[in-house]
């Protein structure tokens, strides 16, 4: 069982050991038998008491460990999306602030025409939306990669002035339901989704 793996177990055991009765309100999810059904990373996720799984994949990687760390802290509140966030404003962020740009921003850079081409197809699988006020950039979108946690990407094409960049924020109260090293994570995981995408 790899490292990964066996923090999904116990983090599922801790979850099921005290499972609170209104966490299919909490996540938001569908319960179905001793298990859950919600979206994740523009995937179908099932969380039970043996492991969780993204479409029909057993997930025992770094996401499984997000979703399972977003099913313990959960809680009762909404997603507030603004105002959005930027990674580094996050409670002890700063040790995770090169790899997030590097992994979550950067990563997309050479990609932004066909992310633009693929937008409508990314917004849809992630349950987002291209709301006429997420105007800001060249182009923008809202992600949902788990429920209560928004990302507002923005994509800046080149200019004579400036490089192509790209901006990740995320809904202001994300916070309240990962920690910031998962949320880094989930940055990171959601911009390889979209890649998968293109």
């Amino acid at each position: 069982m790899s490292k990964y793996a066996e923090i999904i177990k116990k983090n599922l055991q801790r979850l099921y050991s005290q499972l609170p009765e209104d966490l299919a309100e909490k996540l938001p999810a569908s319960r179905v038998d001793d298990g859950f059904l919600f979206c994740a990373f523009g995937e179908s996720c099932r969380i039970t008491p043996e492991c969780i799984k993204l479409g029909d994949k057993k997930e025992t990687g770094p996401a499984g460990i997000v979703i399972s760390l977003y099913a313990l802290q959960v809680d009762t509140i909404s997603c507030q999306l603004a105002p959005y966030k930027a990674f580094r404003e996050m409670p002890d962020s700063m040790p995770y602030v090169g790899a997030f740009a590097s992994h979550t921003e950067r990563v997309l850079v050479g990609h932004i025409d066909k992310i633009e081409r693929k937008a409508d197809r990314i917004v849809q699988q992630f349950k987002g939306s291209r709301e006429v006020n997420n105007n800001a950039g060249d182009f923008s979108f809202i992600v949902y990669p788990l429920p209560k946690i928004a990302l507002n990407y923005i994509f800046y094409r080149a200019d004579d002035d400036f490089p192509a960049t790209v901006t990740c924020l995320f809904s202001h109260n994300a916070a309240a339901f990962l920690p910031t090293d998962a949320l880094a994570d989930t940055g990171e995981y959601t911009s390889l989704k979209i890649l998968d995408i293109l």
